[in-house]
């Protein structure tokens, strides 16, 4: 598999996630999109790595993962909190939340 092919699936995930974002009001789909976004940094960081042939990229991807793991489970949290509070996953209803 050529690197065209994997970078160019990288980038249609990470648009796929960035219309997901831009367009949905939910907030379960949006924390959703986001982490299509970090599975496409997460394919060309290791799809980088290879091209050069150094294990770095593999390493960040590691990291990256740990972190997007414990996003998912502070934002699925709150999203949950929100949703018992306010009855509503809408994206819209959390500007109640300015002063």
């Amino acid at each position: 598999m050529s690197l065209v092919c994997v970078f160019g699936t990288s980038l249609l995930l990470f648009c796929i996630g960035l219309i997901g974002i831009l367009t949905r009001r939910n907030i379960i789909i949006v924390l959703l999109s986001i982490e299509l976004m970090l599975t496409a940094c997460n394919i060309s960081f290791v799809a980088g790595s290879r091209l050069v042939s150094n294990i770095d990229g593999e390493i960040i991807v590691l990291f990256t993962i740990a972190i997007s793991a414990a996003e998912a489970a502070l934002g699925l949290s709150l999203a949950i909190l929100w949703a018992r509070l306010t009855g509503t996953t809408d994206i819209d209803s959390i500007s109640l939340l300015r002063g």
